[in-house]
């Protein structure tokens, strides 16, 4: 990644997960992130193109029963996530013994700013963020599905 930032993300995805954590409020979330290069980006020229950058979630499941009963999220593709999002209205800002380990971790404490965001790595040791004013490529199926 870049010396000067550890993680990156774009500014729609950061939106959309403090948008998340603010309905759910009083209650936490824990959401799977994955990256796109940003040579898949518009907007991320200034980045190597193989700097992997934030760019999507999972959108938890409510109320399946194979979850429920193995606790595992068998919606989300094996391997294919590098982060997670937590929030924590409680106003903890670090990564706590309750919370959801993964490679990165994005954690957001109220009153759900950008500012109330830090970055973790999988020992708890605090990491830089950017986030861009980029966006990822269009999803093929979008406008098949939803078009």
């Amino acid at each position: 990644m870049n010396r000067d930032t550890d993680v990156f993300v774009t500014e729609g995805l950061v939106e959309a997960l403090l948008e998340y954590a603010a309905q759910e409020d009083p209650e936490s979330l824990s959401m799977a992130l994955s990256v796109t290069p940003a040579g898949e980006l518009d907007g991320a020229d200034r980045l190597d193109e193989d700097t992997p950058v934030f760019t999507d979630l999972y959108v938890p499941q409510q109320d399946r029963s194979v979850n429920a009963v193995f606790g595992m999220d068998f919606t989300i593709p094996p391997r294919q996530t590098q982060g997670r999002f937590l929030s924590h209205p409680d106003g903890t800002a670090d990564v706590t013994r309750e919370d959801d380990l993964h490679e990165v971790m994005l954690v957001a404490v109220p009153p759900w700013e950008r500012d109330g965001i830090r970055v973790f790595n999988r020992s708890g040791e605090r990491l830089s963020l950017a986030i861009l004013d980029a966006v990822p490529p269009a999803d093929p199926f979008e406008d098949e599905y939803y078009g």
